[in-house]
């Protein structure tokens, strides 16, 4: 009867199955987050168009026309959605990037303690259910033909409130079941996942940006909340969760099956403190880091396509396809970050040497825009920019949550997360809005404030290099 029971549930207690799960599925419903995140800078070409070019057709068409007042309606429906069809159009544009980050960045640093105390499963589900609606509600601004700014702010408040359930809690889950061996190289890999969210995110946004850029918002808030239900049915957080059920219900003798897992009789620590969690060595200067890194990288996010379309004369659709590059470019960066920390074991010194080369390269778009070499380096760009960043919000974070100075408390890994991606937050925030303003001066200075930022992030990396 006995070995009955074990031949059913060896299968089903591998622990490498049960790796590979986690590591899909914890994929899967990222890449649903950040494809939640792109409609909005692809949709924001069509919220502005070229009304330029729009008033001089409808000046040359009035003279000859005997229904002004029908033309006035047509050319203002074509010129843009309202409010955002003025001259100010980009400050209102970074002020509803800035909204979002910045409430992003503000609960992130609540997110990761709530992370440490409470279900991950349940606290993800409930962060994906929500984020799904409020995408969805953005969208239905169309549907409802709502041209308040107000709600638009609110709708992406509320957002970047609930999406901060995401990041801690699949890097503590991923954490939890892979050590540190090869871990560069796995979390390259798995922090892909942003990188194809984006990509993703482009394309579906794109199918629908010129003819009802609505759907552009609610058929990705749909793909967060099925989402969001597959986590709450599969999603096994560690291997503590199925190991405690060794032993028979009715027999006092153990199911025999290799490899044993040691499950220790004491108590679990407490859940590691804020002030705690930044006097881990190598917290605080990764953070710093990452915020400067993070400003470029999402900066690019909510604006590149933007920047096509102006600077290479494309529609919505084509400008937010070519942005994708970006995008591919960052998944070999991240990858190849992983994997030369590994090598050399000395992520702090692999994040220093992609950003000192990341600097020139972001000035090169200011020479070759509207170029057919343009499309090389936003490959090569995307790579040196998403490499250091990939690399500290993933394997520099559970290395730190892993620190020999917790004497073995694993349970400081979501709150060491969300101090670190919470900072970076707080330059994503400030990226795109200082895009919106500088940009009303030319793209140049736009590319000059993210060089600036790559060597500053430079500069603050951890000198001691201390992983």
């Amino acid at each position: 009867m006995s070995s009955l029971i074990s031949q059913s549930c060896l299968p089903v207690c591998s622990p490498f199955r049960y790796r590979a799960l986690t590591f899909i599925l914890t994929f899967l419903l990222y890449t649903s987050f950040h494809l939640s995140r792109k409609p909005i800078s692809i949709v924001k070409s069509e919220l502005h168009k070229n009304c330029s070019a729009v008033s001089e057709a409808a000046i040359i068409a009035s003279s000859s026309s005997q229904q002004p007042s029908l033309l006035s309606l047509h050319t203002d429906v074509d010129c843009g959605w309202k409010p955002f069809d003025k001259s100010n159009y980009k400050q209102l544009l970074g002020a509803m990037d800035y909204s979002f980050l910045c409430a992003y960045a503000i609960g992130m640093y609540l997110s990761g303690i709530i992370g440490e105390r409470l279900p991950i499963r349940l606290y993800l589900t409930v962060g994906m259910l929500a984020s799904g609606v409020f995408t969805c509600l953005f969208g239905l601004g169309y549907i409802y033909n709502i041209h308040n700014l107000s709600f638009y702010i609110f709708v992406q408040v509320a957002n970047g409130l609930v999406q901060t359930a995401g990041w801690p809690s699949v890097v503590t889950c991923i954490g939890n079941w892979f050590g540190k061996g090869r871990r560069g190289l796995i979390m390259g890999l798995w922090n892909s996942h942003t990188s194809v969210g984006n990509i993703l995110g482009s394309l579906i946004a794109g199918y629908w940006v010129s003819s009802n850029w609505g759907m552009s918002f609610i058929v990705p808030g749909l793909i967060i909340i099925i989402m969001g239900v597959v986590c709450f049915l599969f999603l096994i957080e560690r291997v503590s969760c199925f190991s405690k059920q060794l032993l028979l219900p009715r027999e006092s003798e153990r199911i025999p099956m290799q490899p044993v897992v040691v499950v220790k009789s004491e108590s679990e620590p407490s859940a590691i403190s804020f002030m705690g969690a930044l006097r881990i060595p190598g917290v605080v200067e990764f953070s710093l880091c990452l915020l400067f890194a993070k400003l470029v990288s999402y900066t690019f996010l909510f604006w590149l396509p933007l920047y096509i379309t102006k600077a290479a004369h494309l529609d919505a659709k084509k400008a937010g396809d070519l942005s994708t590059l970006f995008d591919v470019g960052g998944i070999v960066g991240g990858v190849l970050a992983g994997v030369i920390s590994d090598k050399l074991g000395k992520r702090a010194t692999t994040c220093a040497v992609m950003l000192l080369v990341a600097a020139p390269t972001v000035s090169l778009h200011v020479r070759v825009r509207g170029d057919i070499r343009h499309i090389r380096m936003l490959l090569v760009c995307g790579g040196l920019v998403n490499g250091p960043y990939a690399l500290i919000t993933t394997a520099v974070s559970a290395d730190l949550g892993t620190h020999k100075s917790l004497k073995g408390n694993a349970r400081a890994l979501s709150t060491v997360t969300a101090i670190i991606d919470g900072t970076g937050s707080v330059g994503a925030a400030l990226g795109p809005l200082l895009a919106g303003l500088l940009s009303a001066g030319g793209w140049d200075q736009v590319f000059y404030m993210l060089m600036t930022a790559d060597f500053l992030a430079l500069l603050v990396r951890p000198l001691t290099c201390i992983i």
